[in-house]
C-alpha cells in the first residue's frame, strides 16, 4: 500500500504543476466575451475585474499576464513584451468605461476563474481543492451559454468556444486534488475495541 500511496502523491504533486503552467502562461482554455474584448485564458477573465474594480494595484495584475504574455510573444514574433505596455496589450487601459452587463451575464465563469487562478497558485505550495471548484465551475459557465444559449451570442466571432486544452485542465485539477491514502487506510483497517462486560459471580449466586 506504501508503494501506492507514493504513486498517487507523485501524480498528485505532477497535476498540479501541469494546471499551474496551464494558467500561469496562458494557455488557451476557451472563448468568451469579457469587459475587455474576448477572453480566452481565467488570468485574462480576474485580470480585467482586477483592474475595473482596482483591487489590487497595477503592478500585481502584471505580474500575473507577464508571464504568459512572454510567451505569447515568443511564439508569435520572437519578442519579448513591454513591462509598460503590457495593459495596452490586453486592452485593459480603458476598462472602467466597459459595460460591467457582459460579466454580469457570465457570473459563473467569473468566480470559477478567481478559483482557478488561486488555486493554480497556491496549490504549488499546498494543493487543495479549489482549482477543481473553479475549473468545474468554468466548465458549468461555458455549457451553460454554449448549449443551454444563455446568454445568446448573435456574433459567431463572438460566441463561446472550448479549447481541448479545457480537458487536460479539467484533468488535471481533479487530480490535483490532495489525499492521504495512509489516514484512509489507518481510519478503515481501525476496528473499535469494545471492553468487555465485568460479570458478577456473587450477584449470580445470590
Amino acid at each position: 500500500m506504501a508503494w501506492k500511496g507514493w504513486t498517487y502523491r507523485r501524480f498528485s504533486v505532477i497535476a498540479t504543476r501541469v494546471f499551474f503552467l496551464l494558467i500561469i502562461f496562458q494557455i488557451p482554455l476557451f472563448r468568451i466575451q469579457c469587459r475587455s474584448g474576448m477572453c480566452t485564458t481565467p488570468i485574462q477573465v480576474t485580470a480585467s475585474q482586477l483592474v475595473a474594480n482596482q483591487v489590487f494595484p497595477q503592478p500585481v495584475v502584471k505580474a500575473l499576464l507577464y508571464p504568459g504574455a512572454i510567451l505569447n510573444g515568443i511564439y508569435t514574433n520572437l519578442t519579448f513584451p513591454s513591462w509598460d505596455n503590457l495593459l495596452q496589450i490586453y486592452n485593459l487601459t480603458n476598462i472602467n468605461n466597459a459595460s460591467a452587463v457582459v460579466d454580469l451575464q457570465r457570473l459563473e465563469v467569473l468566480a470559477g476563474s478567481y478559483f482557478a487562478v488561486a488555486g493554480g497558485i497556491i496549490g504549488i505550495l499546498n494543493p487543495g481543492r479549489m482549482s477543481m471548484f473553479g475549473t468545474l465551475l468554468v466548465v458549468w459557465g461555458l455549457v451553460k451559454e454554449g448549449i443551454l444559449g444563455k446568454p445568446v451570442a448573435t456574433d459567431p466571432e463572438k460566441a463561446v468556444y472550448v479549447y481541448p486544452t479545457m480537458v487536460i485542465a479539467l484533468i488535471c485539477a481533479v487530480c490535483s486534488v490532495k489525499s492521504n491514502p495512509r489516514k484512509a487506510s489507518r481510519t478503515s483497517n481501525a476496528q473499535p475495541t469494545a471492553k468487555p462486560l465485568k460479570s458478577s459471580t456473587k450477584s449470580k449466586l445470590n
